[in-house]
């Protein structure tokens, strides 16, 4: 499948994105494991979502359409679904009696990793090729000292990944870089475990498993970088979920319009839990007129209608250190920013990259070149000298969802017609992006 993309006409309007991609896989995981029904409205429907939906069936939780009360439309949402996702209780999963098809989402497989750890069956957790390239030694190592079996490839670092669940002990652990999927597959697991689990973060990472751990009346405090989650002595109580928009799919439509003259649009209803607006404080650091026009909070989330701009020009920034995860996803599109930025934006400390849906600093480099950037490959990141002009060409998304929305994006704001190849990829994040950039061109 094939995008083309021509320059030319500013983008307006107002819009909305798909539900957050990091909440949408939350809400299934953790409703199967509620005393009760939750109830999660504006779901993310993207093909990473559909894994984790297909996986928590399997283990036995239903999940069905939520029928609102006739009479009452449900509000305008893009590309979202509301669902109801019966709960078996912490101890209520059954097993398997297929492999868990985790598609091509790390979330799906590192989440439930933790999950299974403390189950007293046998599972066996897979993906597909890309997936399978990706690390799973960094979860697996600390639920092994918690007491659980774990086999794979490569020591057990790679998919597929063989569990036998079973009595957890409680475990002090330190991540060695922050990471919210390895700080949720430990929580997780310690919901089974017989003492305290704590984790130690050397920086912040998202903290979406502990809001949603905290409502649903798990014992968990946090202090600074260290979270601390008490033996279960109660059960998991259903949640009410309405899910956000996604910040790592609103990005894209922020640095646009910041990008292409003329360009006014406003996302709304999108999350800006602080764990996620890196992007948002780098643009304005960069001169970006990028603003938050209101503000709320939403199941404990908070969200907001965000405005961006086309301004006057741009200023290279030094993106690094405990910055980086707070915008790890938005990284790709953040090389697209900086060729239009004045000076030279450098990115280090993001050695997480390379360990993406694919090697991304390589990649992006890579795509990027092709159209005339100016971008310099580093090993823990990229250096990016602008501001360019760039070209029309033909890419490749490297079946990569975030780079392909990046480059059609470069492709708004380059000479000639930009052709991206495999962009297929893009519905595992953001199913209707096409559609949406195109009615904000009208």
């Amino acid at each position: 499948m094939e995008l083309h993309i021509t320059s030319g006409r500013p983008l307006r309007g107002r819009t909305r994105v798909p539900g957050d991609k990091s909440i949408s896989h939350r809400a299934l995981l953790l409703g199967a494991l509620a005393d009760g029904v939750t109830r999660v409205r504006g779901w993310l429907p993207a093909t990473d979502c559909q894994a984790t939906l297909r996986c928590v069936q399997v283990l036995g939780a239903e999940v069905s359409p939520l029928a609102e009360p006739a009479g009452i439309a449900p509000a305008s949402r893009a590309s979202s679904a509301d669902l109801l996702v019966q709960g078996r209780g912490l101890r209520g999963l059954r097993e398997p009696t297929e492999y868990l098809n985790c598609g091509g989402s790390g979330t799906t497989a590192r989440l439930l990793a933790g999950i299974l750890a403390g189950q007293s069956f046998f599972s066996i957790l897979d993906g597909n090729e890309q997936l399978r390239r990706r690390p799973m030694g960094r979860v697996a190592d600390p639920l092994r000292w918690m007491g659980a079996t774990i086999l794979g490839r490569e020591s057990g670092r790679l998919l597929p990944l063989a569990i036998q669940g079973g009595d957890l002990e409680g475990v002090d652990y330190t991540l060695p870089v922050a990471s919210a999927q390895v700080k949720s597959a430990v929580l997780l697991a310690g919901l089974y475990a017989q003492a305290s689990v704590i984790v130690r973060e050397p920086g912040p990472a998202r903290d979406h498993t502990e809001r949603m751990l905290t409502a649903m009346g798990a014992d968990l405090t946090r202090a600074g970088n260290v979270v601390a989650l008490a033996p279960r002595t109660s059960v998991l109580m259903p949640l009410d979920i309405t899910v956000p928009g996604d910040p790592s799919s609103a990005a894209f439509l922020l640095v646009a319009a910041s990008l292409v003259p003329g360009s006014e649009v406003v996302v709304e209803n999108v999350g800006i839990n602080p764990t996620r607006a890196g992007l948002l404080e780098t643009l304005e650091a960069m001169g970006a007129r990028v603003e938050i026009l209101d503000q709320w909070e939403a199941g404990g989330e908070p969200v907001g209608d965000l405005r961006a701009c086309a301004g006057e020009g741009l200023k290279a920034v030094e993106v690094a250190g405990p910055l980086i995860p707070r915008l790890i996803d938005e990284l790709p599109i953040l090389a697209v920013a900086a060729t239009q930025a004045s000076g030279v934006t450098v990115v280090r400390d993001a050695e997480e990259l390379r360990v993406k849906e694919t090697d991304r600093i390589a990649t992006v480099a890579g795509e990027l070149r092709k159209m005339g950037a100016e971008i310099e490959e580093r090993p823990d990141g990229f250096a990016v000298a602008g501001p360019v002009r760039l070209r029309g060409a033909v890419v490749e998304s490297h079946n990569d969802h975030r780079l392909a929305m990046a480059l059609a994006v470069a492709g708004l704001l380059a000479e000639g017609e930009t052709v991206i190849r495999g962009t297929e990829c893009i519905a595992d994040s953001f199913p209707g992006f096409e559609a949406v950039l195109e009615s904000l061109r009208d």
